[in-house]
């Protein structure tokens, strides 16, 4: 269902996958069913996760796993109720996102390309040099999911126009720019890989059950990438350049609308986690603009 019907990725079905298999060791212990499970005894769950050391975000995320698959058993007619109902999510706090500044941004830019065009050794050291290049470039150029850009096509190389068409969670479309250093990046990229412009597949192809260059790689070779910036490797990873790309837009006024169209959320309530840059845009706008703010 969650497959079929609601179009979950792959990741999705990974995590609904490893909770709720967690969720049915549990109750295999205490030698109840999903059909007869009750509130409590899910509750009693949530609090062995707890003590097991799971942040409340990842309890959350059991929580969310457990309440789907009853409401499936109560629509499919296994249940005849749902013992969800009256169990409180955890709480959980609003940390705000980890970001990079445009100077790291453009630091970590700048050693990819340098590393890229200077590269020696093998042809595969320097496919390796390149990929990191032009993956770096388009994460903060569009700002795209990890997994939607380690599994773009190797059509998206050969666009003719400013955007890509990416198709994200849920199998929702949207439509991204790319900015012209992202678009050399991929260019010379192909160019060391299949030497014209024609390949098919995926454009981050790799020897793995996905096809596809995996995102854990990325991430990986992004930390050692830091480090060889300068930068420490605990503040950068795929997400955060997400994150990057989203701030910076914010910084240099774009409005949360157009930002939450080009992250692809479905809500703009996920993309109101970034709202702390609005915050001192609109500060430093008042105390530059205002009257009052005027000395004398």
């Amino acid at each position: 269902m969650m497959s079929a019907e609601r179009g979950a990725s792959t990741n999705t079905l990974s995590s609904y996958t490893r909770d709720l298999g967690r969720y049915g060791k549990h109750l295999s212990a205490i030698n109840v069913g999903f059909e007869t499970v009750s509130a409590a005894q899910i509750q009693s769950h949530l609090v062995t996760l707890g003590n097991a050391g799971l942040s409340a975000a990842s309890q959350a995320r059991h929580l969310s796993a457990i309440r789907q698959f009853h409401k499936f058993l109560f629509a499919e007619g296994i249940r005849n109720d749902d013992p969800c109902g009256t169990i409180d999510s955890p709480k959980l706090g609003r940390p705000l996102p980890k970001i990079m500044s445009m100077e790291d941004v453009d630091s970590l830019i700048g050693k990819a390309e340098e590393e890229a065009r200077s590269a020696e050794g093998t042809n595969a050291a320097k496919l390796r040099q390149a990929r990191l290049y032009v993956l770096i470039e388009l994460i903060y150029a569009t700002g795209l999911r990890v997994s939607e850009l380690v599994s773009l096509p190797a059509a998206a190389a050969r666009t003719s126009g400013r955007f890509l068409t990416v198709t994200g969670k849920g199998d929702r479309e949207r439509i991204v720019p790319v900015s012209q250093m992202a678009k050399d990046a991929m260019s010379y990229y192909v160019g060391a890989k299949w030497g014209k412009n024609n390949a098919e597949g995926y454009l981050f192809p790799a020897n793995s059950k996905s096809g596809h260059y995996a995102r854990q790689a990325f991430a990986r070779d992004l930390k050692d990438l830091a480090i060889r910036a300068g930068l420490q490797p605990s503040k950068v990873s795929p997400h955060v350049m997400r994150h990057a790309f989203a701030s910076h837009l914010l910084q240099n006024g774009a409005d949360l609308r157009s930002v939450q169209q080009l992250l692809g959320h479905a809500d703009i309530s996920t993309t109101q986690i970034y709202t702390h840059v609005l915050d001192e845009r609109l500060r430093k706008l008042v105390e530059e603009h205002h009257p009052l703010m005027k000395d004398g």
